[in-house]
């Protein structure tokens, strides 16, 4: 079938990647259509703003903008904001995601169910909740001082850390735990018999085992924590860091050059910590071993005490944090009248529920292209190797370094202009959905390029040499065996899509908007109670659809598996 189907043939020049059969035209249109994609909703944008970086405000061209960067107020101070509370987010994520992280793999403290549940919270809601929670809970009108009359200032830089730290910390942990996952028995066994107690078994093996798992998880944090606007916008106050910077530039100032020039700013530490992320991640797999045996931890009162303590208290603070905005949005005037009521779901300001259908349908949208697109690539790079097939490869995996503020700016000045042929697409949903996608997009196509990868080769010419053309192979062999992961890269990107904020920051409107902007806009405001209310309604749509996918990537695990008896 690999064969049949490569498109490199061993032909000289260009006629080497002409298909000539039909296999081969299905093979070069799933690989072609994508790529095109990629280059005018990827590559077009973020070209954009390298040139507009360069435009000054009178239409010429020229290093104006970078050279007023040490006379542009506040600027510099931003970059040094930024700076400081993402190594701070970083370090305290790690220390605290690697002692959850043993916990949960290490240990045995119970409820570890219900520690992960806990643990995913902060995925499926915007950003912006932990600061929103935070407020609640530490803000001048907050439990706290309701509580005991202490009044705390939570806006700046403490504000800003532990809401970060709680956003940031759920993926560290997962990076964490499945280092600490990949451990062998053996390793541990052969240090108990040469006599090596808990704690060098520890600083001897664990660590080293899981230091390129460390790393990766700390660049994670860091490229989460510098690029993201939704805790900054609501909980920094004064303390301005390069997010808000570009928001201001842009939507206060109309300064779209020296947006532009704060948008490579921001890129560039992204960029180089998700280089160094990926080489770390390829470094933790090849410590793994095949036939390893995974350990089985022992009982230890005085480690699952310490250990449980830690993780029960940051899982009760992720919890309290989420809980308080559901809470909030069934009082009925936050924090002077805690009555009971429904009044704040009938949203009678702005333009009601709409950002939430609008938001529905985005996702769905988004989820729709990224489906299609991502399966073709993935079908298509299968049966090619070589330069092409690197190519391809690495324009695919490219986006995950683009931060979403940046990404959204660029479709400002990609699409927002009269001249260009995509113009019509400014202000749409369709335009929305295609920047909410390829701000995920790396992460879609690595999950279903390892299902397609997954798929028998053997299967594949067994319905070929029945005499299945490509329809069938794709029908009967392909879909079958990777619907489940299809189905996890759908409601991935309808997830992320629904509660994205910093993507798509600069593309709503007033006739377009969506739920996780409403929100911002609406503690803006001072309607604090309705910006929980909207907080709660994308909470549970997204808890919804992940019970929904778990339910359906079960159903048809087994289905496959009685297939394949």
């Amino acid at each position: 079938m690999s064969s049949t189907l490569a498109i490199e043939a061993p032909r000289s020049g260009i006629s080497r990647l002409i298909p000539r059969t039909a296999e081969q035209w299905l093979v070069f249109s799933c690989l072609v259509f994508p790529t095109l994609a990629l280059l005018i909703f990827f590559v077009f944008p973020l070209t954009t703003i390298f040139w507009q970086s360069f435009t000054l405000l009178d239409g010429s061209f020229g290093l104006d903008n970078y050279a007023a960067i040490p006379d542009t107020p506040g600027l510099i101070q931003a970059g040094i904001n930024s700076l400081a509370i993402s190594i701070s987010t970083t370090v305290v994520c790690i220390v605290l995601g690697f002692a959850i992280a043993y916990a949960l793999e290490r240990t045995r403290i119970p409820g570890k169910s219900a520690v992960r549940v806990g643990l995913l919270l902060p995925l499926l809601a915007p950003s912006l909740v932990q600061g929103l929670g935070l407020l609640f809970i530490l803000g001048r009108n907050g439990l706290i001082y309701r509580w005991t009359g202490i009044e705390q200032d939570v806006y700046g830089f403490w504000g800003l850390l532990l809401s970060d730290i709680f956003y940031a910390l759920p993926q560290a942990v997962m990076i964490i735990q499945a280092t600490l996952r990949n451990a062998d028995m053996r390793y541990y066994d052969a240090a108990t018999v040469m006599g090596a107690n808990p704690a060098q078994q520890f600083f001897h093996i664990t660590l080293p085992n899981c230091k390129f798992g460390v790393l990766s998880a700390a660049f994670v944090v860091f490229t989460i924590t510098i690029t993201d606007f939704g805790n900054a916008a609501v909980i920094a106050g004064n303390y301005r860091v390069l997010a808000t910077e570009i928001f201001n530039q842009v939507s206060g100032q109309q300064n779209f050059g020296m947006g532009s020039v704060v948008g490579i700013i921001l890129l560039t530490p992204a960029l180089i910590s998700v280089y160094i992320e990926r080489v770390a991640r390829q470094k933790q797999f090849g410590v793994a071993s095949e036939n390893q045996i995974p350990l089985q931890p022992g009982r230890a009162r005085l480690r699952d005490t310490v250990f449980g303590a830690v993780t029960y208290l940051t899982v009760f603070c992720i919890v309290a944090i989420i809980a308080v905005v559901i809470f909030a949005s069934f009082v009925k005037l936050w924090p002077y009248n805690m009555t009971l009521t429904l009044a704040n779901f009938n949203v009678n300001i702005s333009s009601g529920y709409a950002p939430i259908w609008t938001t529905l349908y985005v996702s769905i949208l988004a989820a729709l292209f990224g489906v299609f697109l991502l399966f073709c690539l993935a079908y298509g790079s299968r049966y090619i190797q070589g330069p092409v097939a690197k190519a391809i490869y690495l324009l695919a995996v490219l986006p995950v370094g683009v931060p979403g503020l940046v990404l959204g700016i660029s479709y400002i000045f990609a699409f927002n202009n009269p001249s260009t042929p995509l113009y019509w697409l400014y202000g749409t949903a369709i335009l929305i959905a295609l920047c909410n996608f390829y701000h995920y997009h790396t992460q879609g196509f690595l999950t279903m390029a390892t299902g397609m990868r997954s798929v028998p080769q053997a299967l594949e010419e067994a319905v070929s040499c029945l005499g299945g053309g490509s329809r069938r192979v794709l029908t009967d062999a392909i879909l079958p065996f990777i619907a489940p992961t299809v189905l996890a890269v759908f409601f991935f990107l309808f997830m992320r899509s629904m509660v994205t904020l910093s993507a798509v920051i600069f593309l709503v409107t007033p006739q377009l908007n969506i739920a996780a902007v409403s929100v911002m806009h609406l503690n803006e405001a001072g309607f604090v109670s309705q910006a929980a209310a909207f907080s709660t309604i994308i909470i549970l749509v997204v808890s919804v659809a992940m019970l929904l996918m778990r339910a359906l990537v079960r159903h048809f695990r087994p289905n496959l598996a009685q297939g394949m008896m």
